[in-house]
């Protein structure tokens, strides 16, 4: 019961984090690749909130949140090491692998299902 709760609060943040990408998309003036890449973020968090509510329910969608976002940190990591992206950014990757980590950690399980009984002849 605490897992699941933990779970919850954790999507609702996950999710409010996320859906604040809403805000630059909508009121600054940026180049296409991050727009795209904003209005992909602030549609999950949304949906995000929405599994906040049952988790168990939404197990793909969290578990591609989480793996999601080891990618996300993995590119911007190569970019820090590289110089293409600012070393600021390497909050970034934490931030990103730490969701993931967390995300992944409380997931719920996949609920075993018992096989049916076979009939008896």
């Amino acid at each position: 019961m605490i897992r699941e709760r933990a779970l919850q609060v954790v999507l609702v943040l996950v999710g409010l984090l996320f859906s604040a990408a809403l805000y630059p998309l909508v009121a600054m003036k940026l180049e296409e690749a991050l727009r795209m890449m904003l209005s992909v973020y602030a549609t999950l968090g949304t949906f995000l909130l929405l599994a906040s509510r049952n988790p168990s329910e939404h197990r793909s969608l969290i578990a591609f949140t989480a793996w999601s976002s080891f990618a996300h940190a993995g590119v911007m990591a190569l970019q820090v090491y590289y110089n293409l992206i600012p070393r600021t950014e390497a909050s970034g990757v934490v931030t990103l692998g730490l969701i993931g980590v967390v995300l992944l950690a409380l997931a719920p399980r996949k609920r075993s299902v018992a096989p049916a009984a076979a009939p008896v002849a």
